[in-house]
């Protein structure tokens, strides 16, 4: 959304908060609505960050998602604490998963209800077992879920609290202490199925299911905790609907919000700051109490003159299309509404995961790359316009993973070309007709379709290494490299806000939260 502000209204604030993403405007909702004075400043043109609508396809009636895409880890405590107008709705299917079995085409459907899902395990498996340890799995996970949860926007527990939270030691070993791949290869034996829960670990996340350094159980550990039952539902009118809510929540309460700003520089004694910043006019100083970088932990160093962190990495490629049809399966016993409404996973069974993940370390591209894919418009049909509707167009948003950015570094163009066409072949793999006779064009005739490497999003949204989380997700306790809060920093007014916060990544509004908690509980500048 564009800024109401052309420029700053005053020059000294309570608080200063570098960057409009959705984290920046919910700290900034929040102290402005206590009586702070408050400005955001945004580097880009409008405000949202990552999590914004837009009409990528000339002369298209389609406002999609075009970075981040689905709601979990957003508590209703700060949809209510904002007063926000903003929905989500449940995908009446969890996940669709293709595979040729004795040379037919199948599938696992995961929704419709349990007894519907308890068939699709039996066709699949020949019996009931692996759908009993599914319900174990997850009932398991949910328990941890509605446990951990809450603990996001509180002050940061220690290590043992939230093992005594969770009050399962079998839950705690599984998630918290040994690689998630031992606990899913001990309690299910199909290849596919254990694929599907695996993928939880892997969004936006360069690991082994194995991986020592337990960064997939920290991933897995936040998809599967949203809402303490780690549903994942679709925003109503796309991700910008939330961002567009927040900037007018801040604005409301009196925040200053203005675009085309970027922060250049933070100079602070530890009680006051000034935030230099840049204009197409020139450059400008806002003096505050406290500043709040809802930026990466890598800009936060720049801005500080701070030793910057280790690098981050992304590995993932997101796809956006807009198509005159869904297109028909092979496996005709599945309704293509029903299968792309959730979760479509393409090559992404266990043994499929390890060998893309092995490739891609080696330094090659995965020859069967790993996606998956929705359709927003099937449960959302408000992001088109109504002749769209009409026709009977939809949206696909593709989700690939184990594309780690240094495969992009030699041609990033070519390399994003390659990727996209072997990707989309093995959903084609599935389909009774080519995904390719689908697409809708643009007003230029072009095919409705646009792909995103580590590295466009590096350049685009200045994410590290195009990693969506900011770095490596961080466990959800407190250690000594962490603060009250985990948004603290080693100059006492100035936090991080942003993804790479502990309890950051993902749309949450959590490092916003609690980042202007910390500022309001300092008890300066009111």
């Amino acid at each position: 959304m564009p800024a109401h502000d052309a420029r700053p209204g005053q020059r000294t604030y309570d608080a200063v908060i570098v960057g409009g993403g959705h984290n920046g405007l919910v700290a900034a909702a929040y102290l402005a609505r206590a009586g702070r004075s408050v400005l955001v400043l945004e580097r880009l043109g409008t405000t949202g960050g990552a999590a914004v609508s837009t009409r990528p396809f000339a002369g298209v009636d389609a406002r999609l998602s075009r970075y981040s895409y689905l709601v979990s880890l957003l508590p209703d405590k700060i949809v209510r604490d904002l007063g926000l107008s903003f929905r989500v709705r449940k995908r009446d299917v969890s996940s669709y998963t293709p595979v040729e079995r004795d040379g037919r085409p199948t599938g696992l459907l995961v929704g419709g209800g349990p007894e519907r899902t308890r068939e699709a395990f039996a066709g699949l498996t020949g019996d009931d077992r692996e759908y009993g340890a599914w319900q174990r799995f997850y009932g398991l996970t949910g328990e941890v879920a509605r446990r951990v949860f809450p603990t996001l926007t509180e002050p940061l527990p220690s290590r043992d609290e939230l093992r005594r939270r969770v009050a399962d030691d079998d839950a705690w070993r599984m998630l918290f202490e040994e690689p998630v791949g031992v606990a899913i290869e001990e309690r299910f034996t199909d290849d596919l199925v254990r694929g599907v829960v695996l993928t939880d670990a892997l969004i936006g996340t360069f690991a082994d299911a194995h991986d020592p350094s337990l960064k997939q159980n920290r991933c897995f550990l936040y998809h599967v905790i949203g809402g303490g039952t780690g549903d994942w539902d679709v925003p109503v009118g796309g991700m910008g609907a939330l961002t567009d809510a927040l900037a007018e929540a801040a604005r409301a309460a009196g925040a200053d919000l203005v675009t085309g700003h970027e922060a250049v520089r933070i100079d602070t004694d530890g009680r006051t700051a000034e935030v230099t910043y840049r204009t197409a006019d020139g450059e400008g100083v806002a003096a505050a109490r406290h500043v709040l970088v809802n930026a990466s932990p890598q800009e936060l160093a720049a801005l500080t003159g701070d030793p910057a962190p280790a690098p981050a990495e992304g590995a993932q490629l997101k796809v956006n299309m807009l198509l005159k049809r869904l297109p028909r399966l092979r496996d005709t016993s599945v309704d293509p509404r029903e299968a792309f409404s959730g979760t479509f996973h393409i090559a992404e069974g266990y043994g499929q995961l390890a060998a893309a993940h092995a490739q891609a370390a080696a330094g090659e591209l995965p020859t069967a790359p790993p996606s998956e894919i929705y359709c927003h418009s099937l449960t959302d049909p408000t992001i088109l316009g109504p002749d769209l509707v009409e026709q009977g167009y939809q949206t696909l948003t593709l989700f690939g993973l184990h594309t780690p950015a240094r495969l992009f570094e030699r041609d990033n163009d070519a390399v994003r070309e390659d990727l996209l066409t072997s990707t989309l072949a093995q959903l084609d793999a599935h389909l009774a007709e080519p995904l390719a006779d689908c697409l809708a064009t643009d007003a230029d005739g072009r095919p409705c379709i646009e792909a995103k490497t580590p590295l466009d999003l590096e350049r685009d949204l200045r994410l590290p290494g195009g990693n969506i989380f900011h770095r490596d997700l961080s466990w959800p306790y407190a250690d000594e490299s962490t603060g009250r809060w985990g948004v603290e920093t080693r100059h006492a007014n100035v936090l991080l806000c942003g993804a790479g916060a502990v309890r950051g990544g993902g749309v949450s509004g959590v490092p916003g939260h609690n980042a202007a908690m910390a500022v309001l509980e300092a008890g300066d500048g009111s």
